[in-house]
Order: C-alpha cells, then structure tokens, then sequence
C-alpha cells in the first residue's frame, strides 16, 4: 500500500488508516467499514487473546505448583534476582515456553481458529466440501484427542520438551494448530509470541503468586469466539526480586 511511505514518528496507526479513508477514488483508498474492521481484528487478535492466554497459563501454573517451582528456578538462573526480564533471556527459557505451548493445548485461544471459505468444491478425508460453504476446525477437541496425545487431559508442559516432538507455532504439524497453519496462519504470530513471553516472564520473575486465602481455582470456561474463563483468576502478589528499585524501572 502506497499510503504506508508517508508514515512517520508523527502518526499514529489510526491517523495513517483515516488519511487512507479521505482519499477518494485514490487506488489505496479505504471505507470506513474496513477502519472498523481492521481495527477490530487488531482489538481481539492482538490484545483480547493475549491477554486471555496469560490469565490461563497464570491459573494453570498455580493449580500446579510444581510447575510453578520450576518456572521460578528458571527465572532465577537464567534473569537472576538483581536483573529485570530482557528479550535477550527468551530463547533460554525453555520451561516456560513449554508452560505456554502445554497451555495453548488445553486452552487455545479461538478453540475453532478463524472460518474459512473454500473458492472451489473439493473434497477432504472423504467428505465433500461445497465451494462457498464456512469451515470451521475444531482445535479445542484435536488438541485433546487421545488418539494423539498421551493423557491429553493432564497439564503436562513436558512433553514440548522433546527436541523429536515438532511441536511448535510453525503450524507444520496439524496435531497442534493454536495459530493455524499455511498461508492463512496468524498473521500476527511473531509479535504474540514475543509479546506473552514477555508479559509472563515478567509477572512471573518479579512477583511470587498465590491465591486469596480460602480460595480454589476453577477451570470453566465462557465459550465465544475467544474462550475466557468463566470466572477471572484472582491471584496475591508478592515481591520476590532482591532490590525494589528495580519495580520503579
């Protein structure tokens, strides 16, 4: 889009799509409905969905503490105490990568991805696919299938600890799809990616959690287009770095 040459420190994302907008009859010009509707794609694929995954994987790891101790040593060892969460730290946090991956399983964020639209008849696994029909893929229920995975019920991050597993975002193995897979894949899978390991990396590395005394977690959740829990996670915080100068940063 030729429109996107003229941005600068200046402009917000907003302006630049309502100068597109007033540009009538210009080839890179856009409706208002298609303002609206980019904008709330970015709301709910970009922010909605992360910040429902990270209130998932905060109940998960506190419905297990073991997984929850392991986290923490790995924080510990790889930021260390005295130091903030860095993108740097990333590619060594394997445990807490797992945590994610093993909840994106049990809980992906659009349980049937994003519809599709197939331009021609085919026919796949042999059902026949009308053109012009709407396809939804059920990853809630393979991401839980039996026949694929090994006690698919139980939250075990482990196993995307195996280096043969091939389970990533990649979508190249269709067992595991929370981003989709092929060329309609998540667009924005790199930054969510970087942007839940951060949000969790540090939630997790400044702070210990625990529930409100005489509390218990629920896993319920509030089927929509984004699966939220039916009832927030409530959680204490308590400081764990070594020097609170580092929570005014």
């Amino acid at each position: 889009m030729r429109g996107l040459d003229r941005w600068n420190k200046g402009r917000t994302f907003l302006q630049l799509l309502l100068e597109l907008r007033e540009q009538d009859g210009a080839a890179t010009s856009i409706s208002m409905r298609q303002v609206k509707a980019m904008l709330s794609d970015i709301l709910v694929g970009g922010t909605d969905t992360t910040s429902t995954m990270v209130e998932w994987v905060m109940a998960e790891l506190m419905q297990h503490p073991e997984a929850m101790r392991k986290v923490n040593e790995e924080l510990t060892e790889v930021v260390g105490l005295d130091s903030l969460v860095e993108e740097s730290h990333f590619p060594k946090l394997h445990y807490l990568d797992a945590v994610i991956k093993e909840t994106f399983r049990l809980h992906p964020a659009l349980p049937f991805l994003v519809p599709r639209c197939p331009s021609q008849s085919s026919t796949v696994g042999g059902y026949y696919i009308p053109k012009g029909c709407m396809v939804w893929l059920n990853v809630w229920v393979i991401h839980r299938d039996p026949k694929i995975w090994e006690n698919p019920l139980e939250f075990q991050p482990e196993r995307f600890l195996n280096e043969s597993s091939n389970l990533d975002y990649s979508g190249n193995n269709f067992n595991y799809i929370p981003f989709g897979s092929g060329r309609r894949i998540c667009a924005g899978l790199p930054l969510a990616e970087k942007t839940l390991m951060y949000i969790l990396a540090s939630l997790l590395h400044s702070f210990e959690w625990k529930l409100p005394h005489g509390t218990e977690l629920e896993f319920s959740d509030n089927f929509g287009i984004v699966t939220k829990k039916l009832n927030p996670t409530v959680a204490v915080p308590t400081p764990r770095l070594s020097n609170f100068e580092l929570y005014t940063k």
